[in-house]
């Protein structure tokens, strides 16, 4: 099994029971987005791949103890490809993206490739799959607030009363700002499209929602 098959084997396992969208399906998405924004951007494929499917991998950690999920999951990536036997440089760059990924933090991206991964990154929180994210996730993060009382500062949208004004809350804050930071070109054509169902969706919500005083 290359190293590629054993990474995604055993980021599989280890969120194999995350809640809030983080998943594999989402790993997945955000690798094959890297591979489709590397066609016209160019990039290092094996970076690419390896940072794509790490960079969520400390998200269970993050819901178990806070701290952020990106420093978390650049660490287990250094210890896994560390005994795996990548080579050092490998290693380092794989890290980077994985610590610049997230968009909260607001930290800039250094490679093309951590652009990429951030880019991608940023996509699959647009469209049809960016709003199913989103409603999935907050439900989740309620569900986890009321099991351990902690709450999410990160997220913290969530956690208004008024469910309706926390999406809509979310939605202005995150996805509709994310098209003034994405790095690329082709990501920026992808955004641009997925943005427009956001909109029609987005109107459509309020207008069904507009008795509501």
């Amino acid at each position: 099994m290359d190293l590629i098959e054993r990474t995604r084997e055993y980021v599989s396992e280890v969120l194999a029971d995350e809640p809030s969208t983080h998943d594999l399906s989402h790993i997945e998405r955000v690798e094959d987005l890297c591979m489709q924004i590397r066609k016209k951007e160019g990039g290092d494929e094996l970076v690419l791949r390896l940072a794509a499917l790490f960079h969520d991998v400390g998200i269970m950690k993050e819901h178990q103890q806070g701290g952020d999920h990106a420093q978390y999951s650049a660490e287990i990536a250094q210890e896994f490809l560390t005994t795996a036997g990548a080579n050092k440089d490998l290693i380092e760059h794989v890290m980077a993206c994985i610590r610049s990924h997230r968009f909260s933090s607001g930290l800039e991206a250094q490679t093309l490739e951590a652009k990429i991964l951030q880019d991608a990154d940023r996509i699959d929180a647009l469209g049809a799959v960016g709003i199913f994210r989103s409603l999935v996730s907050m439900g989740a993060l309620h569900v986890m607030r009321s099991a351990a009382g902690t709450i999410n500062e990160r997220s913290i949208n969530v956690h208004r009363k008024d469910y309706l004004e926390g999406f809509y809350e979310y939605m202005n804050n995150k996805p509709f700002r994310i098209m003034e930071r994405l790095n690329t070109d082709t990501a920026r054509g992808i955004a641009r499209e997925r943005l427009k169902l956001m909109h029609v969706y987005l109107n459509a919500l309020q207008e069904e929602t507009s008795y509501i005083k």
